[in-house]
C-alpha cells in the first residue's frame, strides 16, 4: 500500500456476517443471548478471588507459624492495596479483621485484644492491635443486623417493580 493512503473500515457486518472476533452472526438474538450468560457474572471476579487467596494466604501463615506476623501483614496490605487501586467493595466481616493502621491481621489473642465496654447504655466491642495499638470500636448489639446481611441487600433477593400502565391522555 502506498504511503498516505488508509485502509477503509469495515463494519461487522461487513464482514461476511461474523460479529466480534468471529463470535456468530450480528444480530439482536445473539447479543441477548450474550447479556443473559454475563448476568451471572461478577465484575473483577479474578481481583475477588486474588483478594480472597491473600486473605486466606494469610490466615495460613499465622495458624502454622504465629510468630510469622509479617508475612500476614504483608498479604494483607497487598489486599488492601488491590482493593483501593481496583475500587473494590469488601465485606464488613474481612474489613473488621483488618487493621487500619498497619493491616495486620486481627485475632484475638494473638494479635489484637478484645474487650468488652459499655459507653451510655451501649455494649461496644473494642479491639486493641497489638503492633500499632490502634484501637477499633464496634457496636455490640444483638439486635443489629449490618445493612449487607438484610434481604433486601441481596441482589437475588430483589423483587422487580411490577409493571405499571402509564395512562393515555389524549388532548381535545
Amino acid at each position: 500500500m502506498a504511503p498516505g493512503t488508509t485502509i477503509p473500515r469495515r463494519s461487522c457486518a461487513d464482514a461476511g456476517g461474523v460479529g466480534i472476533l468471529g463470535a456468530g452472526p450480528v444480530d439482536g438474538r445473539v447479543w441477548r443471548a450474550r447479556a443473559a450468560r454475563m448476568a451471572g457474572t461478577v465484575k473483577d471476579r479474578e481481583a475477588f478471588q486474588r483478594l480472597n487467596f491473600l486473605y486466606q494466604a494469610a490466615h495460613c501463615v499465622l495458624a502454622q507459624d504465629p510468630e510469622n506476623q509479617a508475612l500476614a501483614r504483608f498479604y494483607c496490605h497487598t489486599e488492601r492495596t488491590i482493593a483501593k487501586r481496583l475500587v473494590l467493595r469488601r465485606d464488613p466481616s474481612v474489613k473488621r479483621t483488618l487493621c487500619r493502621g498497619c493491616s495486620s491481621l486481627l485475632i484475638p489473642g494473638l494479635t489484637c485484644t478484645q474487650r468488652q465496654r459499655r459507653c451510655k447504655g451501649q455494649r461496644w466491642t473494642v479491639q486493641t492491635c497489638l503492633t500499632c495499638q490502634r484501637s477499633q470500636r464496634f457496636l455490640n448489639d444483638p439486635r443489629h443486623v449490618l445493612w449487607g446481611d438484610r434481604p433486601e441487600a441481596q441482589l437475588g433477593n430483589q423483587a422487580v417493580p411490577p409493571f405499571r400502565k402509564i395512562p393515555v391522555t389524549t388532548w381535545p
